[in-house]
């Protein structure tokens, strides 16, 4: 029987904005098992990039809980909440978020430094990472020197850096053309199924979420819908 990897129950997310409170979470309930392939949808608005922060342990809720591997994290501060993200989760996000003044390798070298890994072990495994990805000629090329889709695959090598047992990834295509984007979905279903990655896709794209085993439907902060293949 699988185990529960991600788990949030009743997870509420309010913003203040001025003498306005906005519900960007409402009730959000989610349970997301070891080895899944996980497709997370939802219009604009839907609460999807507020429900990221939540599955990827980048912020606490208003009100509710997160479970992670059966641990609730939801009342952990930020260090302790950045200690279990860089060991648990790899991120992939649309706008690539590589550091613009490191070259590829040392992009994907940086997720090791905060788990303490030593400087020869990070530079070994990091370039392991770039040579998977197809990458191994570009390792010291800054991001202003590599194509949309280059830079998506650093960015992938990174999500891997620390072997995590969970890729988050947000519109991971969204930035990329067709062919690259696709490119990149066949990466993460060999992750899924070589390496049984549990993988959680956001995306708005219907073609996209098709490649997921499950699919949730979000819509106003909480699932309206679940499918799965």
């Amino acid at each position: 029987m699988k185990k529960s990897v991600i788990r949030l129950e009743n997870v509420w997310k309010t913003y203040r904005m001025g003498h306005v409170e906005v519900n960007a979470l409402q009730g959000l309930n989610l349970d997301i098992q070891e080895g899944e392939f996980v497709a997370i949808m939802g219009p604009s608005g839907s609460g999807k990039s507020t429900a990221v922060n939540m599955i990827g342990c980048l912020d606490v809720p208003t009100k509710g809980k997160i479970f992670l591997d059966s641990h609730d994290i939801s009342k952990l501060g930020e260090s302790e909440l950045a200690q279990i993200r860089g060991r648990k989760i790899g991120f992939i996000f649309q706008q690539f978020n590589l550091v613009a003044t490191l070259t590829a390798i040392e992009n994907v070298m940086l997720p090791m430094i905060f788990q303490g890994i030593p400087e020869d072990a990070r530079m070994k495994k990091a370039g392991e990472l770039l040579n998977l990805v197809g990458l191994g000629d570009r390792m010291n090329h800054k991001p202003s020197e590599l194509s949309g889709g280059q830079q998506q695959r650093v960015a992938i090598a990174r999500s891997l850096a620390n072997d995590p047992d969970v890729i988050l990834a947000d519109e991971p295509t969204g930035n990329l053309d067709s062919k690259t984007g696709a490119n990149v979905l066949d990466f993460l279903e060999k992750l899924h199924h070589e390496e049984n990655k549990t993988i959680i896709m956001v995306t708005h794209d219907q073609n996209l979420a098709k490649v997921a085993e499950h699919i949730e439907f979000l819509k106003d902060g909480k699932i309206i819908k679940s499918t799965r293949s």
